[in-house]
C-alpha cells in the first residue's frame, strides 16, 4: 500500500498485516466506525465479543495460547474503560497484547464530548506504554512501537488511543521500517561473571531447589529447564503461572508452591541451601511471610526486569537477562566442568533427594472421592485423565483454579491459561474463547466456579457464533467458594453475601445459544457426563454439582510462612 492514498483506519490495518495479525476480538462504536469500516476490505478476521473486557481477556487467551501478541479493539469512553481490568490482568502476569482504542476528535479532547474519556491517562499505570495519537504521521510508528514494546523486555499489555480525525486524515503510508526507542534498553545476555557464579554454585550446592515461574513460559525456556533440571538433578517447582514449563510427568517436578502448594514444595523451598530462581518475581502467593521464605538459601535469581530482582529478596547472585539466553550460557559453563563437580557433594544430594520423597509420600496432593457427592478434587482429576497432559485448561478465578492447577497435569508450556496476579473472576470463559480461536486443533476446557461463569455468559454467544468447540464445564458449589472458605476459617463461619442461589439450567441456557448442556450430580454419572462434553463436535456446557463446603489444601494462612501450613480440616475435639 506504500504511495497509494489511504485513510488512518487502513493505514493501522496495514501495520497491523505487517506485524502479522490475523485477528481482532473487539466491539465496535461511534468513534471507530472508521476502523470497521476498512475492516470490512481486510483479510484480518474479527471477533465480535459480547463485552470489551472479554475483548482483553480473549486477546490474552489468544496470547497465552500461541505466543503471538492478542490484539483487542474497543471504542471510545465506556468502550475503552471497560478494557481497564483486562489490561490490569495482562500487565500483572506480563502478557503481551496490543489494544486499540479510538477517541473523539482531537479538537473536542477535553471538553467533556459525548463518550470521551481521559483514556491515556486511565491507563497509564495499567499497560507497559500507551499512546495518544491525534495525527495521520504519528499512526504507522505508534502501532509498530506498540508491538516491539509489548512483546520485548518483560512482556506486557500495550494501548494505542486513536482519535477519529486520525482515523479518517487521508496520507500516503510510509513504511517502519526500524524501531528506535532513545532510552528504551533491553539487557538479554545477562553479566557474564554473574553466570560463572551462577554455575559455580549450582554444583557446589547440597540442597538446590529449582524455582521456574512465568518467565520460562514467555521465553521459550522448556528445554533449557529440563536440561538444567537434569544436569544438576535437582527438584524443580513450578509457579502458578509456570505450570507446563517443566512436564508435570518429569520426574524431577514437585508441585506448584506456595499458599495452595504441596507440602513438598513447600517444605523444599524452606529447607534448600540454593534456591535457583528463574523467571519469577517472589510473589506474596508464594513466599507467604517474606522473613521466613526459604531461610537456610542462597539466591540466584534470573530476570529480564531490573526492577523486580531485589524487590523482595536479595539474591546472592543477580542476574538481569533472557532466562533462555542466560539459561543457555549456564548450561555451557556447567557442562564444561561436569566431569569435575558432578561428584561434588554427591551423597548430600541423594539425602536431599530421599528428604523430597519422603515429604511427597508424607502428605501428596491427591484427588479425593466420596459415593454420595463429587468431590471437587473428582472433578479435576477426570478432566485430567481426559486431558492426558495435552489439553488447553483456561481457568477462572477461585477454589476450582487451585484445584485445576494442583491435580491437573501440563506437559507442555501454553497449556494452563488463568489469571495469577490480578485474579480477575470472569477470565476463564472468554480466555477459553481466545485460545481456541487459536488453537483450532487443540481441545480446549474452560474450567469456571459458578460465580465467575455469571460473569461472563453472555460470550456464549460469542462461542456459538464463532462455532468454537470449548468444552465449558462449571464447577457449582453453590458459594463464591473461596472468598467462603476464607469466611469459614477465618471470620468465625459468619458466612455473609457468598451464597448464589440461583443457577440458570445449563440445558436451557446452551440451548438458547444452540448447542447442549446438562447438569450432573452423582459421582456415578460423572466419567459419563465429560466423556459426552468430549465426544460433542459443538461447544458444551457440563453443570457439576460438587460437594459445597469442600475447602483447598493445603493453605498457608495469610501472614504465614509456607512451612505453616494447614493440611486438612481442623478435626472436632472429643470430649471425654
Amino acid at each position: 500500500m506504500a504511495g497509494n492514498l489511504i485513510n488512518g483506519a487502513q493505514t493501522v490495518l496495514e501495520c497491523l498485516m505487517r506485524e502479522k495479525v490475523e485477528v481482532i476480538f473487539g466491539y465496535p462504536g461511534g468513534v471507530t466506525l472508521p476502523f470497521y469500516d476498512a475492516l470490512y476490505d481486510s483479510p484480518i478476521k474479527h471477533v465480535l465479543v459480547r463485552h470489551e473486557q472479554n475483548a482483553a481477556f480473549a486477546a490474552q487467551g489468544y496470547t497465552r495460547a500461541t505466543g503471538k501478541i492478542g490484539v483487542c479493539c474497543a471504542t471510545s469512553g465506556p468502550g475503552a474503560t471497560n478494557l481497564v481490568t483486562g489490561l490490569v490482568d495482562a500487565m500483572m502476569d506480563s502478557i503481551p497484547i496490543v489494544a486499540i482504542t479510538g477517541q473523539v476528535s482531537s479538537k473536542l479532547i477535553g471538553s467533556d464530548a459525548f463518550q470521551e474519556a481521559d483514556t491515556f491517562g486511565i491507563t497509564r499505570s495499567c499497560t507497559k506504554h500507551n499512546f495518544l495519537v491525534k495525527t495521520l504521521a504519528e499512526l504507522p510508528k505508534a502501532i509498530h512501537e506498540a508491538f516491539h514494546i509489548a512483546a520485548s523486555g518483560r512482556p506486557g499489555p500495550v494501548l494505542v488511543d486513536i482519535t477519529k480525525d486520525a482515523f479518517q486524515a487521508n496520507g500516503h503510508y510510509t513504511p517502519v521500517n526500524s524501531i528506535h526507542l532513545p532510552g528504551y534498553r533491553v539487557n538479554t545476555e545477562g553479566h557474564a561473571g554473574q553466570i560463572r557464579r551462577a554455575a559455580q554454585a549450582m554444583w557446589e550446592a547440597q540442597r538446590p531447589m529449582v524455582y521456574a515461574g512465568g518467565g520460562i513460559i514467555h521465553a521459550e525456556a522448556r528445554e533449557e529447564l529440563r536440561r538444567l533440571v537434569e544436569l544438576l538433578d535437582a527438584p524443580a517447582v513450578t509457579t502458578l503461572m509456570g505450570l507446563g514449563g517443566l512436564a508435570s510427568t518429569h520426574p524431577n517436578f514437585i508441585s506448584m508452591p506456595g499458599m495452595h502448594g504441596s507440602y513438598a514444595a513447600n517444605m523444599g523451598m524452606s529447607g534448600a541451601d540454593l534456591l535457583i530462581a528463574l523467571g519469577v518475581r517472589f510473589d506474596d502467593r508464594v513466599t507467604g511471610r517474606v522473613a521466613a521464605f526459604a531461610p537456610h538459601a542462597k539466591v540466584i535469581h534470573v530476570d529480564i526486569d531490573p526492577a523486580e530482582v531485589g524487590k523482595i529478596r536479595t539474591p546472592e547472585v543477580p542476574i538481569v537477562g533472557d532466562v533462555k539466553k542466560v539459561l543457555e550460557r549456564i548450561l555451557e559453563e556447567m557442562e564444561s566442568t561436569a566431569g569435575e563437580m558432578k561428584s561434588k557433594n554427591a551423597d548430600a544430594r541423594r539425602e536431599w533427594w530421599q528428604q523430597i520423597r519422603a515429604w511427597q509420600k508424607q502428605h501428596p496432593l491427591e484427588a479425593t472421592f466420596s459415593n454420595d457427592e463429587i468431590k471437587p478434587q473428582h472433578l479435576m482429576a477426570e478432566i485430567d485423565r481426559l486431558s492426558g497432559g495435552e489439553a488447553i485448561v483456561c481457568s477462572d478465578v477461585g477454589q476450582h483454579q487451585m484445584w485445576a492447577a494442583q491435580l491437573i497435569k501440563f506437559n507442555h508450556p501454553r497449556l494452563w491459561i488463568n489469571s495469577g496476579g490480578l485474579g480477575s473472576m470472569g477470565f476463564g470463559l472468554p480466555a477459553a474463547l481466545g485460545a481456541q480461536y487459536a488453537r483450532p486443533d487443540k481441545l480446549v476446557f474452560a474450567i469456571c466456579g459458578d460465580g465467575g461463569f455469571q460473569m461472563s455468559i453472555p460470550e456464549l454467544a460469542t462461542i456459538a457464533n464463532q462455532s468454537l468447540p470449548v468444552k465449558i464445564i462449571v464447577m457449582n458449589n453453590g458459594y463464591l467458594g473461596m472468598v467462603r472458605q476464607w469466611q469459614e476459617l477465618f471470620y468465625n463461619n459468619r458466612l455473609s453475601q457468598v451464597q448464589i442461589d440461583t443457577f440458570p439450567d445449563p440445558e436451557k441456557l446452551a440451548g438458547a445459544y444452540g448447542f447442549k448442556g446438562r447438569t450432573v450430580e452423582r459421582p456415578s454419572q460423572l466419567r459419563a457426563a465429560l466423556e459426552e462434553c468430549v465426544r460433542e463436535p459443538g461447544p458444551y456446557l457440563l453443570n457439576v454439582r460438587v460437594t459445597p463446603f469442600e475447602n483447598v489444601y493445603p493453605m498457608v494462612p495469610a501472614g504465614g510462612a509456607i512451612n505453616e501450613m494447614v493440611l486438612a480440616p481442623p478435626q472436632p475435639v472429643e470430649v471425654a
